[in-house]
């Protein structure tokens, strides 16, 4: 299994929008990818809480079943078509990787 953690920092103005209205943009993006291909086994959005203090403004916390299944939620098409928005509104990407071990 694949732990695929994203964040990102959005600025404060981008596509003719604010960050709060950006951040229901992403989100919705987001949900639109929640089940586009098998495999993906946990998929949570997170938009930071207003009034509390975060380093970032939207996460992505997910778990795929095998390398092969990331893989394809990357390259498919509603995956795809939702990058030239996200790079037009953020200032940062953060994104975090990892297997997780087999049980035991």
């Amino acid at each position: 299994m694949i732990r695929h953690i994203v964040m990102w920092k959005l600025k404060d103005e981008a596509e003719g929008a604010d960050r709060k209205t950006n951040m229901e943009k992403v989100r919705q993006m987001l949900e639109d990818c929640r089940d586009c291909v098998p495999g993906i086994l946990e998929f949570e959005i997170g938009l930071a809480a207003e009034g509390q203090e975060a380093t970032h403004d939207v996460v992505l916390n997910s778990l795929f079943a095998s390398r092969e299944a990331l893989d394809a939620y990357q390259a498919h098409p509603r995956h795809v078509a939702a990058k030239p928005f996200m790079a037009a509104v953020r200032t940062e990407r953060v994104c975090f990787d990892y297997e997780l071990p087999a049980a035991r």
